[in-house]
């Protein structure tokens, strides 16, 4: 039976096989030193948390490539410049999260709620009470780590 795109599976530690899920996530920052983060629907896995924007890979696209079409999709913004972050992966009782994450740079357009999901903008010192997604939280904990040090501007 094919597997939906950007779902594979890995072997688990005494859990047997785990669905691999690989995604792109986009940082986004405004001038006021925030960055953008959506709410995921109350009906899917983890509902209601928050989350940075992104998406899962469909099959053969690259992760950068992943990015720009799930930021269409979801905010309506063309990505004209972006750059690795970090990537690494989260794991949950019924999955395993591959997170490639960029720092979108530059784009065009005005960030919407594409598919009707909320949106806010936080200060990166907030986004430790901000309600992140798990998977989400060592973006948070490593944007933190690199503030200030003339690496990152949030």
């Amino acid at each position: 039976m094919p597997r939906p795109p950007g779902l594979n599976t890995i072997q688990g530690t005494g859990q047997g096989t785990l669905p691999l899920v690989v995604v792109a996530a986009g940082i986004l920052g405004d001038h006021a030193g925030r960055v953008l983060i959506a709410q995921r629907p109350g009906d899917g896995h983890a509902g209601g948390f928050w989350e940075f924007p992104g998406g899962k890979l469909k099959v053969g696209e690259s992760a950068s490539a992943a990015l720009r079409r799930e930021l269409e999709e979801e905010l309506g913004i063309t990505v004209e410049e972006a750059r690795p972050f970090m990537h690494y992966q989260h794991a949950y009782p019924e999955r395993l999260v591959e997170l490639h994450v960029f720092v979108v740079d530059r784009y065009s357009g005005e960030p919407r709620g594409m598919e009707g999901q909320p949106l806010r903008w936080v200060h990166v010192d907030d986004l430790a009470d901000a309600d992140l997604l798990p998977a989400d939280l060592p973006i948070a904990t490593a944007m933190t780590t690199t503030k200030g040090t003339g690496l990152r501007s949030w």
